[in-house]
Formats: C-alpha cells, sequence, structure tokens
C-alpha cells in the first residue's frame, strides 16, 4: 500500500463524514486524526506517535459502529492500511 492509497481513502472518509450528522466533537476528532495521519505520511513519526493515532482511530471505529456503519467501514479501512504500511 502506497501513501497515495491512504490519502485517497482519507479523501473517501472526509466526503462521507460531510454527509454524515455528527456532533461537533466527533466532526472536530475526525478532523484531527485525518490532520495526524497526513503528518504521519510526510515525516518520520516515533512509535508513541504512531500508537497514538492508531489509538485515536479504533476508538472513533468503535463510536462509529453502531450509528454510522458506513463511516465505521472507512475507518477500519483506514486502520488496515495504516497497519499494513507500518504506520
Amino acid at each position: 500500500m502506497s501513501n497515495k492509497d491512504i490519502r485517497q481513502l482519507l479523501s473517501e472518509l472526509q466526503v462521507e463524514i460531510q454527509k454524515t450528522e455528527l456532533d461537533a466533537e466527533t466532526r472536530s476528532a475526525v478532523q484531527k486524526l485525518d490532520s495526524d495521519i497526513h503528518d504521519l505520511l510526510d515525516s518520520e513519526a516515533d512509535q508513541a506517535d504512531t500508537d497514538s493515532v492508531l489509538k485515536r482511530a479504533r476508538l472513533l471505529e468503535t463510536n462509529f459502529a453502531t450509528e454510522h456503519p458506513t463511516v465505521e467501514r472507512f475507518m477500519r479501512e483506514v486502520i488496515d492500511l495504516l497497519v499494513r504500511m507500518g504506520i
């Protein structure tokens, strides 16, 4: 998997997020996660940064599971790609 693949998936996630009714806190958390993932892709991050991003992604995935299954699917794909890329 390449950075291009994860960037495309993040773009698709953002489109889905825009179509989904979310509270401001959750929307902000998704935006922060998106920004942090892009930062990871653009730099050499240490393991603590990587672990933090994956932990927050998994938490958001869990939160979306019952009320927003489409967004949850995108989050799961993002997590899977990050793990496969070694991030």
